[in-house]
């Protein structure tokens, strides 16, 4: 990337993180960023191991020959990491997350639970996108990029795109359409031609030929993968079949909300059930977009009421 990168590593006194350090580790080399790692511990009897968690990530970043800088918080983890991204930029926050075996959901499932919650509470509430590694750290190779097929995937394109340029990876873009009644069966078969959806002058067709251009100048475009039906089914069938180690999604800003941003029902889905890491990138604008807009708004309503 053009200016140097910064990455936020978050770990805690579990074992947990060291996958997504491994993995956020590749980025970091390749894309000659700059890493800090924060470490967090709810119990403050746990600082020491929380110390030797620290020193075990710095050895890892050390192996690499890479220096990073280091924080250490007790307290509520969220709330830590928030309160830290609020005041520090950084570009990108990775994560840390159990593995999701079917044995640990079923004995306990309350504890996924747990973790999912956080994961989202983070990547709702931080500006910068949110990177969450499970339980393997693959190498970073082929990336999977869901597009909503409008204008509002474009931040996310870019910056997985410049990611992939840094790390010599391929970028696949996704979309699922819906599944049409029989009766247009002849309109299916022609969305599911690629190349005739983006000769076509439909917005979706503009929308993923904008997008395949963008990757194409990175040097990083591999194909459009169109299916039809539900979105998360049909995306972890592809997840299942394409070899992929990374899928990037969206989320989008909350309205009336400043600071903070939700996730659509098909990005959350994707964080509680893909295997591999996920990659969710801020598509709408920022904070200070999102504070004028507030403030209009309010301004409006007070006007109405005079």
């Amino acid at each position: 990337m053009a200016e140097e990168m910064k990455i936020l590593f978050c770990i805690d006194d579990s074992i947990q993180w060291e996958a997504a350090l491994r993995f956020g580790a590749q980025i970091t080399v390749a894309c000659r960023a700059e890493p800090s790692v924060l470490a967090i511990t709810s119990r403050a009897r746990r600082e020491s191991a929380l110390t030797q968690a620290v020193v075990r990530a710095q050895d890892i970043f050390r192996e690499r020959q890479i220096s990073v800088k280091a924080f250490t918080r007790v307290g509520d983890p969220v709330r830590e990491i928030i309160n830290h991204t609020t005041e520090n930029q950084y570009d990108l926050v990775v994560l840390g997350a159990l593995c999701k075996g079917k044995m640990l959901s079923l004995i306990a499932p309350w504890w996924l639970s747990a973790q999912a919650g956080s994961a989202h509470r983070i990547i709702e509430s931080v500006e910068p996108p949110v990177l969450v590694v499970f339980c393997s750290a693959p190498e970073l190779r082929r990336i999977l990029l869901c597009t909503s097929g409008d204008s509002h995937t474009n931040k996310a394109v870019e910056f997985a795109g410049k990611l992939a340029r840094c790390i010599h990876a391929a970028v696949n873009l996704f979309h699922v359409m819906q599944e049409p009644p029989a009766v247009y069966a002849d309109l299916m078969a022609f969305e599911e031609n690629a190349d005739r959806l983006l000769a076509s002058n439909s917005k979706l067709g503009r929308a993923l030929r904008y997008q395949k251009n963008l990757l194409e100048r990175l040097g990083v475009f591999g194909e459009i993968r169109l299916r039809h039906g539900l979105v998360v089914p049909e995306l972890l069938k592809e997840l299942q079949t394409g070899d992929y180690d990374l899928v990037v999604s969206g989320s989008a800003p909350a309205e009336q909300k400043l600071y903070r941003y939700v996730m659509g029902d098909v990005t959350r889905e994707i964080v509680n059930r893909a295997q591999l890491p996920v990659l969710v990138v801020r598509t709408g604008p920022g904070k200070i977009a999102g504070l004028f807009r507030e403030l209009l708004t309010n301004m409006l309503l007070y006007l109405k009421r005079r």
